[in-house]
């Protein structure tokens, strides 16, 4: 299950990170993601409306890849896979949330910021984790640093990353896809323009896509 997941998003190259600002915008702010080329929603639990707001996009968008955000605890992993999540990603390596999701076969990219996490995530059998905050972090050179003693891993790079670094994080070849809000700019959706979000979205895939057509021939997958 988490390798249809990860093959998904390193297609599309970037995760939208969605915070609802209320449960009516979640169906056309996820049917403005898959109209931009981006049919992936990592909804976080920063806001009050991420499970009706789930609930809503697996019923009404169901071509959009659901994700549940800044996942703090397994009961929270619960709520967000029985509103139509099939993927977890927690801010932290929270060991109660990992394990939950391995022993109920959930997708999980756990935050790692050191390399003590990445080791955590690595013990578990997980090949795949979350970067962040990666640019606080030290970015594209941390992570240069990171694939040497973990050549297996893979990384989803967030916090900082934008469209003016996006494409020096997804050169990187242990990073799968790039994370953030940028593909939801926040005026957009304040104002509830729809249009504007679809587009940042393909700008998105435009900047990525070379990228991503140009690893896939260094590799030959």
């Amino acid at each position: 299950m988490a390798d249809d997941l990860i093959t998904g998003l390193a297609e599309v190259g970037v995760v939208p990170l969605v915070t609802l600002n209320s449960v009516e915008e979640a169906v056309p702010l996820a049917r403005a993601l898959e109209a931009g080329g981006v049919p992936v929603a990592e909804v976080t639990f920063r806001s009050p409306h991420a499970i009706e707001g789930m609930k809503r996009i697996r019923d009404m968008v169901p071509g959009v890849t659901l994700i549940a955000g800044t996942v703090h605890t397994p009961e929270q992993a619960v709520a967000a896979v029985d509103a139509g999540c099939t993927g977890l990603v927690t801010p932290a390596f929270d060991e109660d949330v990992v394990d939950w999701a391995l022993e109920h076969d959930i997708a999980i990219l756990p935050g790692t910021a050191v390399p003590s996490d990445v080791e955590k995530a690595y013990d578990r059998g997980l090949r795949y984790a979350k970067f962040f905050p990666a640019e606080a972090y030290g970015g594209v050179k941390t992570l240069k640093a990171l694939s040497g003693p973990f050549a297996e891993m893979g990384f989803l790079p967030t916090g900082g990353v934008s469209l003016d670094n996006a494409a020096d994080y997804m050169s990187l070849a242990n990073v799968f896809a790039v994370g953030g809000s940028f593909p939801v700019p926040s005026q957009a959706q304040k104002q509830g323009d729809w249009n504007a979000v679809s587009e940042a979205c393909r700008k998105a895939r435009a900047l990525l896509e070379p990228v991503i057509a140009a690893k896939r021939e260094q590799t030959g997958n």
